[in-house]
């Protein structure tokens, strides 16, 4: 595994929280509001919504703050207005970076997403410059301690996924996009409940980094991670389980 999977793993070695609280609430209640203002205000009939109040519900955000976002979104309630824009870069050893954001201020956020570029030995590139090296897909990661990895298996294949990939700690399950969400309800309704459910950007062929090069990437990584803007960080980097132990234990 590369990119995202890679710093997912370096997060739980660590033994880090995916992110800060408030960060998370912030996204959330972006993500809800954006999803209600393309879709419309009915989880039922909004996939997108659905899936956001189900990530919301699972951080425990009071219902409240989620029906004020819903209502934020379509209308019902002034609140700010919240736009998708992605960047795209690279990092040190021509690592292809791509970077999702939610912000009300695009000039803020370009200036300090390249700044953060610029720290870590990396720049922002022309948008469309890596994103043809990259496959868009459903993930779900599930923890693979306790889990019946081959009934995982036979559900998720049945419910229409695309592959179900193990290592020693996870389990991931791919789809296609447009058959994300369908996957996730069929597998929560049979018993299987993913620790991480996102549409993500996955590499096609990776680069292999090391030394100060991979800690650097790393960083870089790290640094757009926490960002308040920022709803997700793809790259094609690739990196040996030594190289991460380093990261770790550099904390």
């Amino acid at each position: 595994m590369s990119g995202h999977s890679k710093w997912s793993t370096i997060k739980r070695k660590k033994g880090a929280k995916d992110t800060k609280r408030g960060k998370v609430f912030t996204q959330l209640i972006r993500e809800i509001s954006i999803a209600a203002r393309l879709g419309g205000g009915d989880p039922h009939a909004n996939p997108r919504l659905r899936l956001a109040m189900g990530k919301a519900r699972a951080t425990n955000m009071p219902k409240e703050n989620i029906e004020r976002a819903i209502k934020k979104g379509t209308g019902e309630l002034e609140g700010e207005s919240y736009e998708e824009i992605r960047y795209e870069g690279y990092g040190p050893a021509g690592v292809a970076v791509i970077v999702d954001t939610l912000t009300d201020n695009r000039n803020r956020t370009v200036g300090e997403v390249r700044q953060i570029f610029s720290k870590h030995a990396g720049n922002l590139g022309a948008s469309g410059c890596v994103a043809y090296l990259f496959d868009r897909a459903g993930v779900l990661e599930l923890d693979r301690e306790g889990l019946d990895a081959e009934a995982l298996m036979e559900a998720a294949i049945e419910a229409g996924a695309e592959d179900v990939i193990e290592d020693e700690e996870t389990v991931r399950v791919q789809t296609a996009p447009e058959d994300f969400a369908g996957v996730k309800e069929a597998l929560e309704a049979t018993g299987f409940h993913a620790a991480s459910a996102e549409i993500q950007m996955l590499p096609q062929t990776t680069v292999t980094v090391a030394g100060k090069d991979a800690q650097t990437v790393l960083k870089l990584f790290e640094a757009l991670d926490e960002h308040e803007d920022v709803r997700g960080v793809y790259a094609n980097f690739d990196i040996s389980e030594e190289e991460l132990q380093k990261a770790a234990e550099a904390g």
